[in-house]
């Protein structure tokens, strides 16, 4: 008040940082992916290396431009970018070469992947897909399982008294005895958005053949 300054504050809508829908599979099927990792790596002055795991899990990006085949598939590629605000909102967008429980395109089994043992207490699960063997296998938790998809057993005995939480969660109506197994098998989606707020469109490249760049990034979540 004293410099004449007035501050008004208009509150604005809550953005829902996540559209639980899914990118248009006819855009998704023809998706580049590449997995990445953050590695630090120093390098002494006698030429050895010292290298830090930043992340404890692999973090995907994806290029769906090479799936808009058509005017059509353009218009809905608009349409779902400015639907989701740019990059403000996350969805689901399934991954052509890993997508299943069982290797990685395979039919879900309930034996797939090991979720925990039975401690006579414990009534929750959080799904995971294990990569490689031993203490250096990969843990990726599985936080957009596809719903009808999910089978789970304990002591390889597939269960029927159990619900799926939000994130991924498999919620045992009763909790499995000490030392009991408990395992699924599913099929997933990843969280992603847009790697970035703008969609450039070169209308002569377009017709010429050329194909847009869509960069998508996977979201961390759980």
């Amino acid at each position: 008040v004293r410099d004449g300054f007035t501050l008004f504050h208009v509150p604005e809508d809550d953005v829902q940082a996540f559209d639980n829908v899914s990118f248009p599979l006819s855009l998704g099927r023809g998706a580049s992916v590449t997995p990445g990792f953050s590695t630090a790596i120093v390098t002494t002055r006698s030429g050895h290396e010292q290298r830090n795991i930043d992340w404890a899990s692999g973090r995907l990006r994806f290029d769906a431009g090479p799936g808009v085949r058509s005017d059509a598939d353009l218009e809905t590629l608009i349409a779902f970018f400015r639907a989701r605000r740019g990059a403000a909102k996350g969805f689901r967008f399934r991954d052509p070469l890993d997508h299943s429980s069982h290797t990685m395109t395979g039919v879900p089994g309930a034996l797939d992947q090991f979720l925990g043992a039975g401690d006579g207490v414990r009534t929750t699960f959080a799904l995971v897909k294990t990569y490689g063997e031993g203490p250096d296998a990969e843990k990726r938790r599985i936080t957009r399982p596809e719903p009808g998809s999910v089978i789970v057993a304990v002591n390889g005995l597939v269960r029927t008294s159990w619900t799926l939480g939000e994130g991924g969660f498999v919620l045992l109506t009763s909790p499995p005895a000490v030392g009991a197994v408990v395992s699924a098998g599913f099929r997933f989606d990843v969280p992603v958005r847009f790697a970035e707020d703008t969609l450039s469109i070169d209308t002569t490249n377009w017709m010429a053949g050329d194909v847009p760049s869509v960069p998508l990034v996977e979201i961390r979540e759980g």
